[in-house]
């Protein structure tokens, strides 16, 4: 991540760290680091950039607003499931969203389990699973161990966040199998996080593999977890990720090396909170970019 991460020099806090794992925001979205910065040019042609792994999006008001739960917080739990089961799109988004403030019941956990393996849209079945990890019971296990083939990645990935809240320990097997099978960087980036967390430096191997990945996500996220593997082989290679193209990686890996191993893997100690509060300045659409 870029320096004002905001987690300090030992690495992410569990809040911080389960931040990242929903949200993840790019960090060279920041005006600073635009084409061209600091830099003089004299036509925007002269302007070059660079980013093989990111394609834009285009996202209609609509989808813009379906994150926007204002317009249905006053709502009883029994509208929230009908809109949830028969509204349109942005309805059932914001429905799914709303639920998982609302209290456990049977009702509602079945309406999110539904919504979240049979719902036609991806957003929908990742919203559903995230509030319905807020609930969190063994049947939110079970969907959200399901969900971790389903075709849309953003949801594998918010599976797998799912998991890391609920009982990372118990679906260990499950974890490993997404880092090792899926090909999406977010999805592998959630299983190294998590894994990382339950394995500390036994994960060194793996890390190693991933900070030869092509996605620079993956790349930066490695460099990051290898301040936590306190041997010759991970400091070797931060000096070598020191000088990637990528400068988020490159800015990772220096930082990495200045963290102490023992310190930083403790940051990843504990179960993370079931909590969908977002932090100041935050949007809930940050954590789906579109690379």
């Amino acid at each position: 991540m870029s320096d004002d991460c905001g987690c300090g020099d030992g690495g992410c806090g569990d809040e911080e760290f389960e931040r990242h794992l929903r949200e993840d925001p790019d960090p060279q979205l920041d005006p600073a680091k635009s084409p061209g910065m600091h830099t003089d040019i004299e036509a925007l042609e002269d302007i070059e950039v660079s980013r093989a792994d990111v394609t834009i999006g285009e996202a209609t008001p609509e989808e813009l607003a379906a994150a926007d739960t204002e317009p249905v917080e006053d709502d009883a739990t029994a509208d929230l499931l009908a809109d949830l089961r028969e509204g349109g799109a942005t309805d059932r988004r914001r429905a799914a969203l709303a639920l998982q403030d609302h209290a456990t019941t049977d009702a509602v956990v079945a309406g999110l389990a539904q919504a979240a393996t049979t719902d036609g849209d991806g957003d929908v079945r990742q919203f559903a699973v995230e509030a319905l990890t807020a609930h969190g019971d063994e049947r939110a296990a079970a969907v959200a161990v399901e969900l971790l083939d389903d075709p849309d990645p953003w949801v594998r990935a918010e599976a797998l966040v799912a998991l890391d809240n609920l009982d990372r320990e118990a679906h260990e097997d499950e974890i490993a199998a997404a880092l090792e099978r899926d090909d999406h960087h977010a999805v592998r980036r959630n299983a190294a996080i998590s894994l990382f967390k339950l394995r500390g430096e036994a994960m060194a191997d793996e890390l190693l593999e991933l900070s030869r990945a092509d996605s620079e996500r993956l790349r930066e996220w490695a460099a990051r977890m290898l301040a936590g593997v306190d041997s010759d082989a991970a400091r070797d290679r931060l000096e070598a990720m020191a000088d990637d193209p990528a400068s988020v990686v490159r800015q990772t890996a220096e930082r990495s090396l200045e963290a102490d191993p023992g310190r930083f893997r403790r940051q990843f100690g504990g179960a993370l909170e079931a909590d969908g509060r977002l932090l100041p300045g935050e949007d809930r659409l940050n954590r789906m970019p579109d690379l």
